[in-house]
């Protein structure tokens, strides 16, 4: 995991069948044919992965592979009076036909895992890869679909709902304010100081150019000019007043 390895890729490089291999990882060591096949399959996959596969086995051994039988049952004493039988010798050859024997089987194991299944392998794993692949790019799409779609709801909820103005002269300024054309005039005076005002729908009017605005936050540009200028305000826009202005 750490590696970032998937199981198919271990198993096209160590010829050993995935189910072998996540056997090892659970340590369910029934399922490998015995414990020569499981020492040699701890060797490769450790090497493969960068370990001390001499670590590995010898943890194995102590923890797994039984001993010898003369180890763990001690020779019965004679009983009195009868002759101690002498158990019979094994012949000289044996060990060496049962080494060669180990060694086959071992290589014949080998070519199983190996050699009888380069190209369904193969084949298997270009498949999978490639299924790997679209899924990988459907998750992200699905995954990019719905950042897209946070974000829009993020957005939509930022969204202001009313207006927030704010009014600050340069000097004397007269000053009309309503909620839209045809409502009842809100302020009409002439202001000198900063003066705030807040609602969903709003107009202005002013005598003379010389002042701040902001909106909901947003300074708003007003052209230089000796003319009155009007403006309508709404949550999410600005505009100016081309026609009748408030208190006009």
């Amino acid at each position: 995991m750490r590696q970032r390895l998937d199981i198919t890729d271990v198993e096209a490089q160590t010829k050993i069948r995935a189910k072998y291999l996540r056997a090892l990882e659970n340590e369910d060591f029934g399922m490998l044919p015995g414990p020569t096949f499981v020492k040699s399959f701890l060797r490769t996959y450790a090497e493969f992965l960068g370990l001390d596969p001499h670590l590995l086995v010898e943890e194995y051994r102590v923890r797994y592979d039984p001993r010898d039988e003369s180890e763990l049952t001690p020779f019965a004493r004679p009983p009195r009076g009868r002759q101690r039988r002498r158990p019979p010798r094994r012949p000289t050859w044996l060990p060496v036909a049962a080494a060669v024997i180990a060694i086959l089987a071992v290589l014949l194991i080998l070519g199983l895992t190996g050699d009888s299944s380069d190209e369904p392998s193969t084949s298997t794993t270009t498949t999978t890869s490639a299924s790997a692949k679209k899924k990988v790019a459907a998750a992200k799409r699905r995954a990019e679909a719905r950042r897209r779609k946070r974000a829009r709801e993020r957005a939509a909820a930022r969204k202001p709902k009313t207006v927030k103005l704010r009014i600050s002269p340069a000097g004397p300024t007269y000053v009309c304010v309503d909620k839209g054309e045809g409502t009842p005039v809100v302020y009409e005076n002439t202001l000198s100081a900063p003066k705030s005002w807040t609602a969903k729908h709003l107009r202005i009017n002013l005598g003379r150019r010389e002042v701040q605005i902001t909106a909901n936050g947003k300074r708003v540009r007003v052209p230089a000019g000796s003319d009155p200028i009007g403006y309508d305000f709404r949550p999410n826009s600005t505009r100016v007043i081309t026609g009748t202005r408030p208190c006009g």
